[in-house]
């Protein structure tokens, strides 16, 4: 997808303009009200009362005769992250992070950021947003989100070490959470399990593994809730429409 697509899907509906001047850090929504009775605040050069509303995207707001600053909006974006690439938005070490995937109009002035994590060596669904109030919903651990992995682990796992991970492995003297899991694939050497957890604790799958005798050789994230990665070549990106990451806000 090219930049201009996304600009072109990030028209915002009008809003209030008590709530778009509070939402700009001007002042709060009851102080943004006696600005407009006292005829302080225009839309695209006229006076602006009680009850308009403006996109800023589209509209030019004055408070003063002076341009608000209008943060950006909501930008969600699923990225299919390839091995080798850090979460994060910069590195010190010049190693590649998820925002140098993204072309140099998304990567400045949009404030988007890694929603929770994958370790370098992992690949697969990743969301980067410039939503504050999203990363919360889908960080949080009292949401609990289901997340879907791939893995291939060394060697084959009696059902025994699968049970003791389904009940959940202790990590750092804490109980994890269960985990529900299919043995999808057997091969001599190793296996391909799906994994759906509710946490998402620092490497969390690789650890529990290595602790079970069954080290992972390839780990992938397939979906977050019901969101799936679905064909999404890798390193690749898509932006996310409001109907796919709102029902997060509702929870």
């Amino acid at each position: 997808m090219e930049f201009s697509e996304v600009l072109a899907g990030a028209s915002m509906a009008a809003e209030r303009l008590q709530k778009l001047l509070s939402a700009a850090g001007v002042c709060s929504r009851r102080r943004a009200e006696e600005l407009l009775r006292d005829r302080r605040v225009q839309i695209n050069g006229r006076v602006a009362a009680l009850g308009d509303r403006a996109d800023p995207l589209c509209d030019r707001i004055c408070v003063d005769g002076r341009d608000i600053a209008v943060p950006p909006p909501p930008l969600v974006l699923l990225l299919n992250k390839p091995p080798g690439v850090l979460c994060s938005c910069r590195d010190p070490q010049g190693r590649p992070t998820v925002l140098d995937l993204l072309p140099p109009a998304l990567r400045q002035g949009q404030g988007l950021h890694p929603v929770g994590r994958l370790d370098r060596d992992s690949r697969g669904a990743l969301l980067l947003s410039n939503a504050g109030a999203l990363t919360l919903r889908l960080t949080h651990p009292r949401y609990g989100h289901r997340k879907t992995y791939r893995v291939w682990v060394s060697g084959r796992p009696s059902p025994a070490a699968l049970a003791r991970w389904r009940d959940g492995v202790p990590l750092d003297g804490r109980p994890s959470q269960p985990v529900q899991i299919q043995l999808l694939q057997q091969q001599p050497d190793r296996c391909l399990l799906q994994l759906q957890l509710r946490e998402g604790r620092n490497r969390q799958i690789r650890r529990t593994a290595e602790l079970l005798g069954h080290p992972v050789l390839d780990l992938q994230r397939r979906a977050i809730g019901d969101l799936q990665l679905g064909d999404l070549p890798e390193g690749r990106w898509r932006q996310l429409q409001p109907q796919e990451w709102m029902p997060w806000m509702a929870l």
